[in-house]
């Protein structure tokens, strides 16, 4: 099993510009290949058409045929006159992003993922490095042609590492470190098992309904800043592009993003981590988040939960403490059956603004929460994790 720590680094000055030199080579290198990628593409494809329209047979010597191994073989051949300044950081900068093009590319074939895009500057900026080319230490790291910077915590996992990804967020700066560990010792020492199972209904204002009543607050952090991040928006519009005023504005505005995305994970890290520990088996509900979307009115509340990536924890934390989760298929209408008889009322019966109903079969209260969890529980019938 492959575990990711993303860590705070605390680089210096000089290590800050290192960074940012080398995403700015990582950048380069990428849109570079990409570029080349698409030429060689339409010239291979300009040649065959040429060929058919001739009736004559393809030469496959005279294709092209790029790869990501054929590009960086290429970029090697040129960058000492071209591009001199990339061997001022780690090779792995440009090498590894190229990799990166080729991996979007075969996501791309495989029907997974849209066409690659440039990259631009600013946004996510990153770079990457093979496990041979840095080391941890306690509370640092050895980064190629720049020595040992600073981390604030130590990496929390024990395994082989794997790579590691440098990036910024919010005007400062982090390391994102793969390491491959033991799923079976990590089930022993974490996997306590409890016999106990739920049922869990997603929604707005309690993000999470238990099948045994329990009810969790949403944490909403995008609401709760929305006023402030309107004012930062403002006035990062109303600075001058290129001046140093709009940088400034412009970090502010990113450090914000950054808070209100670290309030939402952990809120759902404890969530999801919880939900682990106490159940043996979790079932949730399919939602439509897409279609959801869609509704302008429950949109940003919608975004403002996270939904998928309560769905995304909760089945790699299960696989990793050796629990189960079960879905409910899309369609299945867990609000409006009775949990007690099986009686299903009809959309008019049981409009959205209702909260609590009486079974007119048996007679039953619901909490349409509730009673939804519970129908979730009951019917789940596909499972998402593997042991």
């Amino acid at each position: 099993m492959i575990r990711g720590h993303v860590i705070e680094l605390n680089p210096n000055n000089k290590q800050a510009t290192y960074f940012a030199k080398a995403c700015g080579i990582a950048r380069l290198a990428y849109n570079w290949a990409l570029a080349q990628w698409q030429r060689q593409y339409a010239q291979d494809k300009a040649y065959r058409d040429a060929c058919h329209i001739m009736g004559i047979d393809v030469d496959e010597s005279k294709l092209l045929k790029p790869t990501q191994g054929k590009l960086r073989k290429q970029l090697n051949a040129i960058k000492r006159d071209k591009y001199p300044f990339m061997l001022e950081v780690t090779k792995c900068a440009p090498q590894l992003a190229i990799m990166q093009l080729g991996d979007a590319y075969k996501r791309f074939f495989k029907g997974e993922a849209k066409y690659p895009q440039f990259r631009k500057k600013g946004v996510n900026d990153r770079f990457s490095l093979s496990n041979d080319q840095f080391a941890v230490k306690g509370r640092q790291i050895r980064i190629p042609n720049l020595g040992w910077v600073r981390m604030r915590e130590a990496l929390r996992f024990d395994g082989k590492i794997l790579s590691a990804k440098i990036f910024s967020r919010g005007g400062r700066w982090f390391v994102s470190i793969a390491v491959e560990i033991d799923a079976v010792n990590l089930t022993k020492k974490r996997g306590r098992h409890t016999g106990k199972q739920t049922g869990v209904d997603l929604g707005i204002t309690d993000l999470i309904t238990l099948s045994d009543g329990t009810k969790v607050k949403a944490p909403k952090p995008l609401k709760t800043k929305l006023k402030k991040l309107k004012r930062l928006s403002r006035q990062l519009s109303r600075k001058q592009k290129g001046s140093n005023n709009r940088a400034k504005a412009k970090a502010k505005l990113s450090r914000l993003h950054l808070q209100i995305s670290n309030i939402r994970k952990d809120a759902l890290h404890k969530l999801t981590t919880g939900l682990v520990n106490e159940y043996d088996v979790i079932a949730i509900e399919n939602l439509n988040t897409k279609g959801m979307m869609q509704n302008r009115k429950l949109s940003r509340a919608i975004s403002d939960l996270g939904f998928y990536e309560f769905k995304r924890q909760l089945v790699y934390k299960a696989n990793q403490y050796g629990k189960t989760v079960k879905e409910l298929d899309r369609w299945f209408p867990s609000s409006k059956t009775c949990s007690n008889c099986g009686h299903l009322l009809t959309k008019d019966e049981l409009p959205l603004s209702v909260r609590r109903w009486q079974c007119p079969c048996c007679q039953q209260a619901n909490d349409r929460d509730v009673n939804a969890s519970i129908n979730i529980l009951q019917h789940a019938d596909k499972v998402l994790t593997h042991h």
